[in-house]
C-alpha cells in the first residue's frame, strides 16, 4: 500500500466485529492507517494479534484480517478504545482515552460478553483510570463483563515475544472456557 494510500485513512473509524453475549470482546487501542486502510482490525503487517489467537487456541486456524467475521462463529468479537486511526497511539489524547472508556463501558453493558479482554495494559490504564493495573484478570467488572488486560500485540512490543503472548491469552482462553 503507497504511503499517500495510508494518509488518506487516518481518522477513519472501522467498524466493530460484534454480537450479543460474545465469550470475548477483544479491545484494541485504536486502528492503525493500515487497519483504516483495509477496513480490517490488526491489518498492519508484523501485528501478532491473529497468530497469537490461533497459538493460543482461540481459533483452528490462523485467520487473516481479512477473515475478521468468522471470529464471531468462534463467539469472538473485536472494538477498540478509540475508534479514530492514527499512526501510532500516541497521537490520541488522554481525553479521547478516557471517553473511548465510557463508550466502551456502554458498549459492554448493551452487548454483554463474559469477558472484555483490553489488548494493551496502558490503553486500559488510561481508560478506564487504573494506574495499577497488570497483565491479566481484573478486578473492575463492567456488569457481569469480566476484564482481562493482554499484552499489545504490536509488533514494537518488544517486552514479549508471540509464545509468551501466546501463553497469556491461553489463560484468558481458559478462563473463558471455565465460565
Amino acid at each position: 500500500m503507497r504511503p499517500e494510500e495510508l494518509e488518506a485513512a487516518r481518522d477513519r473509524v472501522i467498524p466493530d466485529v460484534v454480537a450479543d453475549g460474545l465469550r470475548v470482546l477483544f479491545c484494541g487501542i485504536n486502528p492503525g492507517l493500515m487497519s483504516a486502510a483495509t477496513g480490517h482490525h490488526f491489518a498492519r503487517p508484523g501485528n501478532r494479534f491473529w497468530p497469537v489467537l490461533h497459538l493460543s487456541g482461540f481459533t483452528a486456524r490462523q485467520l487473516k484480517p481479512a477473515e475478521q467475521d468468522t471470529l464471531l462463529d468462534f463467539g469472538l468479537g473485536i472494538t477498540n478504545v478509540a475508534a479514530r486511526a492514527t499512526a501510532r497511539a500516541d497521537e490520541l489524547s488522554h481525553e479521547e482515552f478516557r471517553e473511548g472508556g465510557r463508550i466502551l463501558t456502554a458498549k459492554v453493558e448493551l452487548r454483554k460478553p463474559r469477558w472484555l479482554a483490553v489488548v494493551g495494559v496502558t490503553a486500559y490504564r488510561t481508560a478506564f483510570g487504573e494506574k495499577k493495573a497488570h497483565i491479566g484478570p481484573q478486578e473492575r467488572m463492567i456488569g457481569a463483563t469480566r476484564i482481562w488486560a493482554l499484552p499489545n500485540p504490536s509488533g514494537l512490543n518488544a517486552h514479549w515475544t508471540t509464545q509468551t503472548m501466546a501463553e497469556e491469552f491461553a489463560r484468558l482462553r481458559t478462563a473463558a472456557e471455565a465460565g
